[in-house]
C-alpha cells in the first residue's frame, strides 16, 4: 500500500514501486487532467507539482514520492477560485488542440511562484513543454499577463 498526498487529500493506492506516478494519478486515483505524452519526461504534458516544483510525473516511479509530499495536479490547482494562469489562458486564448496545456499551465504557475517576474528568456528556459500546435508565443503572453494579474 502507498500513501499519498494528492490536492490536499491523503490517498492509499494499491500499486507496484516502479509504477510511474503519472499512471497512479490518473488510473488508481482518477485524476485524468494530468496527460500522457511520450512516458521519457520530454514532452511535459505530464506536469504536476511535487512540494511545489514542476515534475514531470511519467518518468517518476511512485516509491520515489513520500507521504508527507504535496502532490498538486490541474484539479487541484486553483480551488476554490481559478489560478491566475488559468484566467490568463482564458483571457488570452492561449490553447489551440489544448492537449499540452495542463502541463503548461502547471510548469508556468510553479515558475511564477518562484519568479514573480520573470524575463520572456526566464520563461522560455523555465517552460520546456513540446507544443505540437507551436503556441508557444501565446504561451509566453500567457505567462506574462498571468504575472501581471498576479503582481495587481
Amino acid at each position: 500500500m502507498t500513501k499519498l498526498t494528492i490536492n490536499g487529500a491523503s490517498v492509499e493506492v494499491q500499486v507496484e514501486d516502479d509504477t510511474p506516478l503519472l499512471w497512479v494519478i490518473r488510473e488508481h486515483v482518477g485524476l485524468t487532467g494530468t496527460k500522457y505524452g511520450c512516458g521519457i519526461a520530454q514532452c511535459g504534458a505530464c506536469t504536476i507539482h511535487l512540494d511545489g516544483v514542476a515534475t514531470r510525473s511519467c518518468a517518476l516511479p511512485v516509491s520515489a514520492v513520500g507521504p508527507d509530499q504535496a502532490i498538486v495536479t490541474i484539479e487541484g490547482l486553483g480551488v476554490p477560485k481559478p489560478h491566475p494562469v488559468q484566467e490568463a489562458w482564458a483571457e488570452l486564448d492561449v490553447a489551440q488542440c489544448g492537449f499540452c496545456q495542463v502541463g503548461m499551465i502547471m510548469a508556468a504557475s510553479a515558475l511564477l511562484a518562484q519568479n514573480p517576474n520573470p524575463s520572456d528568456d526566464d520563461i522560455r528556459a523555465e517552460i520546456t513543454n513540446i507544443c505540437r500546435c507551436g503556441t508557444y508565443g501565446r504561451v509566453l503572453a500567457g505567462v506574462k499577463h498571468a504575472a501581471e494579474r498576479m503582481r495587481g
